[in-house]
């Protein structure tokens, strides 16, 4: 088992990447500290893991919550081997449309409140330790209506390489997993119609070189690579899983002749 005796917080891993994630570090050996703001999926989620997981209900904005919540995980962890800061929220931000407290609002939860979760969480990393950080393709492809996100994902690029530096006299190794189009639960949480919804996802797919979206147990085996010693010597990059979106942009089906 590849985190047999390893500690690992992930936070919003009550869904999605963060919940498939906690499922395949639990598989691999380790114990596992999930966050999220919705208590009904967090039971829902320490029922799916089972013994070795438990659940915290914390706002990783609310730094009185973020001390709360390190000390209830010293309690009960001990310490930590591994962060997965994957908390994050979408949404659209059109230039020329937006409220500023909307904008200021993804980049606190996506930005700020990823650096925080890991500013609370170095007292309690072992040495050697890693860090991963959930980016996004968003942050490097310009998609419209999206300025805020793409601002926070790119900010967690550079800001990933500084505390890489930061932590590296400790031989703590920080990464961030930037996953392209990927089926979750987010793309039921919108205002389209199924029809909709479903219209969208084929346009999207059409233009991923592998002509599909990313499932979660895909993302959750890069970030078990970028969490274990199988990734020793891999530090500071940005590890894109999106079927070619950002290396061969013009690879999809749609633009195949």
């Amino acid at each position: 088992m590849k985190l047999a005796g390893k500690k690992a917080l992930i936070t919003g891993g009550n869904s999605g990447i963060g919940l498939a994630t906690a499922q395949l570090f639990i598989k691999e050996g380790a114990e596992v500290a999930i966050t999220g703001r919705d208590q009904k999926t967090l039971d829902e989620a320490v029922k799916l893991l089972g013994p070795k997981a438990k659940a915290y209900r914390a706002d990783v904005t609310d730094s009185a919550a973020r001390k709360d919540l390190f000390a209830k995980i010293a309690k009960d962890f001990g310490h930590l081997d591994i962060v997965f800061a994957n908390a994050g929220i979408a949404g659209q931000t059109k230039t020329g449309s937006t409220d500023e407290a909307v904008f200021e609002n993804i980049i606190r939860i996506n930005l700020t409140g990823a650096f925080f979760t890991v500013e609370a969480a170095v007292p309690l990393l072992n040495d050697g330790a890693s860090i991963i950080f959930n980016g996004s393709v968003i942050g490097t492809l310009g998609q419209p209506g999206y300025a805020a996100y793409a601002a926070s994902k790119a900010g967690l690029r550079g800001m990933a390489r500084s505390i890489a530096g930061d932590l590296a006299p400790r031989n703590i190794r920080v990464n961030v997993v930037a996953p392209g189009a990927t089926e979750t639960p987010i793309w039921s949480r919108n205002e389209r119609s199924a029809e909709e919804a479903g219209e969208l996802a084929k346009r999207i797919a059409s233009t991923i070189p592998l002509g599909r979206f990313g499932k979660v147990e895909e993302l959750a085996k890069a970030i078990l690579f970028l969490a274990s010693d199988d990734s020793s010597y891999v530090n500071a990059v940005e590890f894109f899983v999106d079927g070619g979106s950002v290396g061969t942009p013009f690879g999809g089906p749609a633009f195949r002749g």
